[in-house]
């Protein structure tokens, strides 16, 4: 079955009682159980079943077993947003007195998570530019327990070689590999696949599609999921709801034109702007002169629909552009239909100084791009327009 058509019908749930052409959303809590030695075996996890929404949902697992199948894992775990995804997968694998390993760009969060919440628990880290294989290589201690990388990376579009990197990790289960696989969604690229132990995606962004829901997902070895599951996410309780999980399936019917779409328009989009007078540089895997353009031919399925470029005039060129924007709305998120456009340093980056931003190449006249599936022609003659004002 090709991939177009398995992110359409892969994993559904037929209710056989009314025969609905559309997976029955559960939207309960809790569940009456049959009996009380039921009840024990369920809730001691004997038996499968569900016994509260915050352990399990039917409609949660389809979702879950939808995203597992097009990531080619053994198992994946919803949860309330990527945010929580992330930080429930990397909770479950260092502890305190371990050493983590993480890529020098990465979404502005992660990065306040890694270097401002975990050494508090006394977890350490490096801060390793990943798409240097050597680097990471030599960054790893005998403590190292986690190798966290994105890619591509928000919001400069760095590419990390998955394949290389997981090679590194040793023949035992001491050190674990996770990807932030978000702007490539399952479409385009598959981590698990290419040696990576879990992915984490928020499924807010492309899985989703339309900016309805905020939501995030773990895939991977199944032993490590069920970690993540119990005891993490139940007692972390970053719990996806029954109706996001539906709204997401939803969305994820047509994962694989939007992509299509979205990869399509933004090659025409970074082509354009990469010869703009107003224009310094254009961060587009799928440019040839990307230093990750054949690294990303390898390991992805299209380039994406994410960029980044550096405009003429700073921080006031951006604002004189984000302020006269017709098509693109100025926003923090991506992956949806329609385009988006925002100042990575002030917005999604913040969280960093402008010494860590400008030291990985996010700079003050930097934007980010969500490139949508509209027109073509009317996104650049928008950015054209926009671009005139700087």
């Amino acid at each position: 079955m090709q991939k177009n058509t398995e992110v359409i019908h892969a994993k559904q749930k037929l209710d056989k009682e009314t025969g609905s052409h559309i997976s029955p959303l559960y939207q309960t809590s809790t569940y009456v159980l049959p009996d009380f030695d039921e009840a024990v075996r369920l809730n001691q996890n004997i038996d499968q079943g569900f016994v509260y929404s915050r352990f399990g949902n039917p409609t949660v697992d389809e979702f879950e077993k939808k995203v597992a199948h097009l990531e080619q894992a053994e198992a994946a775990l919803g949860t309330a947003s990527g945010l929580g995804a992330i930080s429930t997968a990397v909770l479950s694998l260092v502890k305190s007195g371990d050493h983590m390993i993480f890529g020098d760009v990465i979404y502005g969060c992660t990065f306040a998570l890694f270097t401002k919440i975990l050494p508090d628990f006394d977890v350490d880290y490096s801060i390793v530019d990943t798409t240097d294989v050597s680097a990471v290589r030599s960054a790893i201690k005998p403590n190292t327990k986690l190798i966290y990388i994105e890619t591509p990376a928000n919001p400069t579009l760095k590419i990390s070689d998955i394949k290389e990197i997981a090679k590194l990790k040793n023949k035992g289960d001491s050190l674990h590999l996770i990807v932030d696989s978000t702007f490539a969604s399952p479409y385009l690229q598959n981590p698990v696949v290419l040696g990576a132990d879990l992915v984490v995606h928020s499924a807010t962004k492309y899985l989703n599609g339309h900016g309805t829901v905020t939501a995030g997902v773990i895939a991977g070895k199944k032993s490590l999921v069920d970690r993540c599951r119990m005891p993490y996410m139940q007692c972390f309780g970053a719990v996806l709801d029954p109706f996001g999980a539906w709204t997401i399936m939803q969305g994820m019917k047509t994962l694989g034109v939007r992509m299509e779409k979205h990869c399509e328009n933004a090659m025409e989009v970074a082509t354009y702007l990469k010869n703009h007078p107003k224009v310094d540089n254009v961060y587009y895997p799928g440019l040839e002169d990307h230093p990750g353009h054949e690294t990303a031919k390898e390991q992805m399925g299209g380039f994406g629909g994410m960029m980044s470029v550096d405009i003429k005039g700073g921080v006031e060129g951006v604002r004189r552009m984000l302020n006269n924007m017709n098509v693109f709305s100025l926003a923090t998120s991506l992956g949806n239909v329609d385009s988006l456009i925002q100042h990575s340093p002030s917005m999604s980056h913040f969280d960093m100084t402008k010494e860590e931003r400008e030291k990985v190449g996010i700079y003050e006249g930097q934007i980010r791009l969500s490139v949508g599936i509209e027109d073509v022609q009317d996104l650049i003659e928008d950015l054209e327009q926009g671009l005139r004002r700087v």
